[in-house]
């Protein structure tokens, strides 16, 4: 008697919206509207925060990542404005800009380690020790989620965002804030469940995170390159069936 089951690939998995991620979508939606234009002040933290009927802590991750981005930034005495770079190229870092096909892959990966192990160097010479503090901290949340097998991938690229930040190279942070759109994009239903996996993940993490500390720009460079082959080995392996087929397309580095 045939198997009459119905496939599962038939349903479509359900993404459930964070209040950060909503908050940012409505500062999008007030930029693309012309509500929000560059030089504009944001209301007060508290005031966002009962305007939301939302915590506090909701309100500071959506802006700090909006910071994160270059898309606000937070000027003395006068508070969190949005950033004076024009509308069309703050809605362009808010959007996924970039369409890359699946063969491109490959090339967006190594773009992507080229700028962020010149991130990593820099951010070891140049990083305060706030900011220090602060990559530390994301790193927490990181080991947290995947400690609590909740989802990772926003804190995951919050993390590198802010080693950007911390290279106090401007172009070098658009690059990359141009780029990740496209990787939240490429990676939003990637597998990440295997618990060896995100130890080895939240390690590599952790190198980066001590040779920035301890201000090794050498350190710093060697340990972001070997999280960026591995990243690239583990992207290409969920693309090919194995991490084997992967070591051969990513090749040494």
């Amino acid at each position: 008697m045939p198997d009459d089951k119905l496939d599962i690939e038939v349903f479509d998995a359900i993404e459930v919206e964070t209040p950060s991620n909503m908050i940012v979508n409505q500062i999008r939606s007030l930029i693309a509207d012309g509500t929000l234009k560059p030089g504009t002040r944001l209301p007060s933290e508290r005031e966002l925060s009962e305007r939301f009927r939302i915590g506090r802590g909701h309100i500071r991750k959506a802006l700090a990542k909006l910071e994160i981005y270059g898309i606000l930034k937070t000027e003395p005495h006068r508070g969190t404005i949005v950033a004076r770079i024009g509308v069309k190229a703050i809605e362009g870092l808010l959007s996924n800009i970039l369409q890359f096909e699946k063969p491109d892959i490959r090339s967006l990966l190594e773009t992507r380690a080229i700028l962020e192990t010149n991130a990593a160097a820099l951010a070891a010479e140049r990083a305060t020790a706030e900011e220090v503090r602060e990559l530390e901290a994301l790193l927490g949340d990181f080991r947290q989620n995947a400690e609590r097998r909740l989802p990772t991938l926003e804190e995951d690229h919050l993390f590198h965002l802010k080693l950007a930040a911390m290279s106090k190279n401007s172009a070098l942070l658009s690059m990359i804030s141009l780029l990740t759109p496209e990787f939240i994009d490429l990676n939003r239903n990637f597998k990440e469940r295997d618990d060896a996996r995100f130890l080895r993940i939240i390690e590599e993490h952790a190198a980066i995170a001590r040779a920035v500390a301890l201000r090794d720009p050498a350190s710093a460079r060697a340990a972001m390159e070997a999280h960026m082959t591995q990243s690239a080995r583990r992207r290409l392996a969920e693309d090919n069936g194995s991490e084997g087929a992967a070591t051969a397309q990513v090749g040494q580095k």
